[in-house]
């Protein structure tokens, strides 16, 4: 059997455990055999292709990336056991009261810091994916009241522990802290190393991933950070230009298989089962977000062209329409200040897409009426 790593003595809460030390990437004694993926790899980037492919489908790839984006952010908060929803989210942008406060402040910090990776990578002048960069993100994922006393775009000084009620029974110990620094040294020259081509590039982030959620490098939040990291090795290696595919749905579809996988790593030196695993998530995730981007391509043309055709449409409600796929909870003073125009003329065109059936009205008052693009909503939350 492979070793994937060793035993480390470490102490926490009066306790003294084995914490586990993951061997340097990439896996070696026996090391893997790129040809063992062949099929899935090359299954797996054709799916990605494709997927970048059908974008241009709609006119502005904008559309895409704001859904895109915030279902990850939802589904990668939801397998830490956020309770929040797409719905919330929409509403909470659209200024509208939200009940779980405090589930919604987790999503929107994690768009936060995946805004702030993407932009460093696209800057000639930003960081690189790196510890540096890292750190920044998990400062932003977990800025708010759950995240204060865990440390922010800090590496965790302490021992911690995965499972169990202690860290005696604990279902997993990571490295003791004073390794975690040398640790993800390895893990960032790994990433930058260009001398090593052998292993596919969808093969390397499977590698990442596993290793950083091994090393387990903050007090809280390394879930989030491990999965961020995903998106940002598939643009930093040119698998996808652009983050359209959730892969965090398919990891929380089958959430006990994907602890299962990473546990098996560590235990069973069983590196295989969880690239296999990995690539297989990428061919569906692609799959699913192409589906959707024709299904959101469709929807959007077929209502654009009722608009064509009604002579009652205006500058404005074209306007309106084409804010939808980035606006699709809203209020008429929204629209107001988005169309910079009159509240006379933002509520036209308001009532005109109503009237077209293309945007519901929520309240049901005759006041501080509330709207929703509704199909487009249920397209995105199916």
């Amino acid at each position: 059997m492979r070793q994937t790593g060793s035993y480390a003595t470490s102490s926490t809460l009066g306790e003294s455990v084995q914490a586990f030390v993951p061997s340097a990437l990439p896996p070696a004694a026996p090391p893997l055999d790129p040809t063992a993926f062949l099929v899935l790899n090359q299954r797996a980037e054709l799916a990605l292709a494709r997927l970048a492919g059908v974008s241009g489908l709609v006119p502005s790839v904008d559309w895409l990336l704001y859904s895109a984006i915030r279902k990850e952010a939802l589904l990668t908060s939801q397998l830490e056991g956020t309770q929040a929803t797409l719905t919330d989210l929409f509403d909470e942008e659209a200024g509208f009261a939200v009940s779980n406060t405090d589930d919604v402040e987790e999503v929107t910090n994690y768009l936060r810091a995946f805004r702030l990776v993407r932009e460093n990578l696209r800057d000639p002048a930003g960081l690189p994916i790196s510890l540096r960069l890292l750190n920044d993100a998990h400062r932003l994922l977990l800025d708010g009241a759950r995240g204060a006393g865990k440390q922010p775009g800090e590496l965790r000084r302490s021992q911690n522990w995965i499972g169990g009620t202690r860290p005696g029974n604990a279902v997993f110990v990571p490295p003791p802290p004073e390794r975690v620094g040398e640790l993800l040294g390895d893990l960032e020259h790994f990433i930058h190393n260009e001398d090593q081509p052998t292993l596919p590039a969808l093969v390397r982030v499977a590698l990442v991933h596993a290793q950083f959620e091994t090393i387990h490098p903050y007090l809280d939040g390394n879930g989030r950070i491990g999965r961020l990291l995903i998106a940002a090795l598939l643009e930093h290696w040119q698998l996808l230009a652009e983050p359209l595919m959730y892969l965090s749905g398919y990891l929380k579809q089958h959430q006990a298989e994907y602890y299962r996988r990473l546990s098996a790593i560590r235990t069973e030196g069983d590196w295989e089962g969880w690239v296999s695993f990995f690539l297989e998530g990428v061919e569906v995730a692609a799959h699913e977000a192409e589906r959707g981007i024709v299904a959101i391509a469709s929807l959007v043309a077929a209502d654009r062209r009722r608009l064509l055709e009604s002579p009652k449409a205006t500058p404005a409600s074209y306007r309106l329409f084409e804010m939808l796929p980035m606006m699709p909870r809203f209020s008429i003073e929204k629209v107001r200040q988005r169309l910079g125009t009159s509240f006379p003329t933002a509520t036209a065109a308001v009532l005109l897409l109503e009237g077209q059936g293309i945007v519901t009205e929520l309240t049901g008052q005759k006041k501080n009426r509330t709207y929703s693009y509704q199909a487009y909503v249920d397209l995105l939350t199916r």
